[in-house]
């Protein structure tokens, strides 16, 4: 059977409402209603039961795991599919917080694998906007052990303890696994992380769901898996315009930061990896193969191995690309 060639792919917006979520998200699917309270865009997912779908072109209405298993390194790159075969190993949101999310922190690879069978969570923030006093919470305010955190859970003083760091346009962290955090209200990002959907709840703010009841905790589970080592998670990167600036590089992703003025030539790391634009910025074009796929602002695409080059061409907007 022919197999179509590979081209930019753009897959269509899976959108989860949430207790905290907001409207920012809305327009993204025509069939939710203004008022529903959307908190995530998953833009590029494997994630069983929310594997993202194609947008358009010759592979319309495939699910990105049936793309992968047809296409395999031509899709994902040599290296990578060496490693995680016919598993898609990052998962893409943009992530709107009308409320404060739940202070939460991710199991890493290895306790991830031991007690739920997949992989940790390591991820990044973008941050697209934020209100005047938007926030983020990382880490503890003071230094912590042990016997601390037991007794401030015991206490209920959790929320007294927290690392409060006000953001703005820009701002980048890197949540490492086992570092306490949550997005507050008022701020709208791209989150980067690995395929992986387990997040243990340590505080929910004593609010309820539309059912008026509280939110599962999972206090031990945490305390197996917090890291108590101060780190700062702020990352600081250049800004130059028309070349790639490195911001997170770890062994799960590598991230740059990328703002194109005019046109940008951008050569990709095929044939070992993908890559994904996300337009964090405004309305532009990527050109391939003098064919024109337009990408708007808060759309993403997935970069197949195959293509080693393709141009940027926006009238000043940002992106993030990303590879493993």
């Amino acid at each position: 059977m022919h197999k179509p060639e590979l081209y930019p792919l753009k897959f269509k917006p899976i959108l989860k409402k949430k207790i905290w979520g907001g409207q920012h998200l809305n327009y993204k699917d025509k069939s939710v209603s203004e008022d529903t309270k959307i908190g995530e865009s998953w833009e590029i997912s494997g994630v069983e039961g929310s594997v993202s779908v194609v947008d358009g072109g010759a592979l319309e209405g495939q699910s990105l795991n049936t793309v992968l298993a047809n296409y395999k390194e031509e899709l994902v790159g040599q290296s990578v599919y060496k490693r995680f075969g016919n598993e898609f190993p990052l998962l893409i949101k943009f992530i709107d917080a009308k409320e404060n999310l739940s202070v939460q922190l991710h199991p890493d690879d290895k306790i991830a694998k031991t007690k739920h069978n997949c992989m940790g969570k390591t991820e990044m923030w973008y941050v697209m906007n934020a209100e005047k006093d938007g926030f983020i919470i990382a880490d503890f305010d003071r230094p912590m052990n042990k016997n601390d955190y037991l007794k401030a859970v015991k206490n209920k003083s959790i929320k007294d303890v927290l690392n409060h760091i006000n953001v703005t346009s820009g701002d980048v962290f890197f949540i490492a696994p086992g570092l306490i955090h949550a997005i507050g209200s008022g701020v709208l990002l791209a989150e980067i992380q690995q395929t992986s959907d387990i997040t243990y709840r340590i505080y929910d703010w004593n609010r309820v769901d539309e059912q008026g009841k509280f939110r599962t905790l999972h206090q031990q589970e945490a305390l197996d898996a917090i890291d108590f080592t101060s780190k700062d998670p702020s990352v600081n990167y250049n800004k130059t315009t028309n070349s790639l600036n490195k911001v997170v590089y770890n062994p799960h992703f590598k991230t740059d930061y990328l703002h194109v003025n005019g046109e940008f030539d951008l050569d990709l790391y095929s044939p070992e990896s993908f890559c994904i634009l996300i337009n964090v910025g405004v309305d532009a074009e990527i050109v391939f193969e003098n064919r024109v796929f337009s990408i708007a602002q808060q759309e993403t695409y997935l970069i197949p191995a195959t293509i080693s080059r393709l141009k940027l061409k926006a009238n000043s907007s940002d992106f993030l690309v990303v590879h493993i």
